[in-house]
């Protein structure tokens, strides 16, 4: 399980690197991999060539900016939600201006 937390301010949780060009802030996580997270994609960062696809159930909320999905040639804004099954492909992803996207696996 994730672990409990009561309300807290976001901005005291620091930004780490994930992967190059994607800082986060974890806000709750488990030993088996759920979590909360929001993660922040500088801008002109891609996700790489390949279709994405996991193992996890994903919930994915863009709270700035736009991500653009390479395969579907479509580009998502501020505001906009995505709910993933494990195993759907999705992406690659890239951002020209950069985003923010609030992140919940399980």
């Amino acid at each position: 399980m994730k672990a409990e937390h009561e309300f807290f301010a976001v901005s005291d949780v620091p930004w780490t690197e994930d992967v190059p060009a994607i800082t986060q802030r974890l806000l709750t996580t488990s030993p088996d991999g759920k979590l909360t997270r929001i993660a922040r994609w500088a801008p002109g960062t891609n996700s790489g060539t390949e279709v994405i696809r996991h193992e996890y159930f994903e919930e994915v909320y863009l709270l700035e900016g736009s991500l653009t999905d390479l395969t579907l040639g479509r580009t998502f804004r501020q505001g906009q939600y995505a709910a993933r099954r494990p195993g759907m492909p999705h992406g690659p992803y890239r951002t020209g201006e950069g985003c923010v996207l609030l992140e919940i696996r399980y």
